[in-house]
């Protein structure tokens, strides 16, 4: 099993990044998907998640309306489209696969206890 991230990098608040995280070793579509981030002196947060085989999606609310999942599952590759970015949007993303039994839209879920697999993360720096 491995999940391997790429897209960060540094940008101006107001901008734009696409975090990927291509996977390998297992069935793709079996899987549930997250993004989450760390920042310094935070603890791990949930961005967003979903299920491979569609269905709700979660955001957290200090992305909802600017963060974007989605997944290409001929490819088995999460995405992570990121606008409007903001230097509290500074942190380490770390993309994670694994299995919540039940619906992201409900507001659950998207937490590390259910997701055993996890990338090396990728560093996003917003600068004013």
């Amino acid at each position: 099993v491995q999940l391997v991230e790429s897209g960060g990098g540094s940008v101006q608040a107001g901008g734009s990044l696409r975090l990927s995280c291509a996977t390998s070793g297992f069935t793709f579509d079996d899987f549930h998907y997250g993004w989450f981030r760390q920042a310094p002196g935070k603890e791990l947060e949930g961005v967003a998640c979903l299920k491979a085989s569609g269905g709700n999606v979660y955001y957290g609310d200090s992305v909802k309306g600017r963060f974007t999942i989605s997944s290409d599952n001929p490819k088995a590759t999460v995405y992570l489209q990121m606008d409007s970015l903001k230097r509290e949007d500074t942190a380490v993303y770390y993309c994670a696969g694994g299995f919540f039994p039940g619906d992201f839209g409900s507001g659950d879920g998207c937490h590390r206890g259910y997701f055993g697999s996890w990338g090396q993360g990728t560093q996003v720096t917003v600068s004013a």
